[in-house]
């Protein structure tokens, strides 16, 4: 998985980077328009970044920059990252107003605490077009993942959407495997790459 690196600070609003586009659902059937995303990581931040073209269906009682549960529920970008040494894994969950959520798992589908708890520091940011393309963005304090996740060359990650709620299409960047869909397989996560931001930025189509 590829994870552009700036060598100055991500600002909302400046941002130029590439857009990868998810073009199939979890089933392998195409889906369109392709929804995209990008992860960006500055000397303080990961910056995770999603889109798509066409209007989403949020949770009702979501809120832009504001801490909200069951966002899977309804139309959600979600990045997961592992540390394949201890099992342990973080899912982000990032809703097109900018409300988010995240949780820390021991195991996949088992939560280190059973409360919700919202991690500090996290910033989120979001664009809403007039019609209904999105555009958003969180903030993920590096040194956080590092003390948890010991975040580097060797964490897996994974980007996954779940989109044109109710009727829900499940999107994943890494092929996590067949059956019913699953994005809780850390297993199959891919392993990062770190890769400077290209001069020339090529956006999604």
């Amino acid at each position: 998985m590829t994870v552009f690196t700036s060598p100055t600070p991500v600002i909302w609003g400046e941002l130029d980077v590439p857009m990868f586009g998810l073009e199939s659902d979890w089933h392998g059937k195409p889906f369109q328009p392709a929804a995209g995303f990008s992860l960006v990581m500055d000397a303080q931040r990961l910056w995770f970044l999603a889109n798509h073209r066409k209007p989403a269906e949020l949770h009702p009682k979501s809120r832009p920059g504001m801490f909200q549960a069951a966002l899977w529920r309804y139309d959600v970008a979600e990045l997961f990252i592992a540390d394949p040494q201890s099992g342990r894994y973080f899912e982000f969950n990032l809703a097109p107003n900018g409300a988010w959520w995240t949780c820390e798992m021991t195991a996949p589908r088992v939560r280190a605490e059973v409360i919700d708890i919202a991690m500090p520091e996290i910033a989120t940011f979001a664009e809403m077009a007039a019609d209904g393309s999105w555009l958003a963005a969180m903030a993920i304090p590096l040194d956080l993942l590092k003390a948890r996740l010991d975040f580097g060359v060797r964490s897996k990650v994974n980007v996954t959407m779940i989109l044109n709620s109710p009727s829900q299409k499940f999107l994943s960047a890494s092929n996590l495997g067949d059956g019913d869909p699953d994005f809780h397989r850390p297993h199959a996560f891919s392993t990062v790459n770190f890769t400077p931001i290209p001069k020339q930025t090529p956006h999604l189509d």
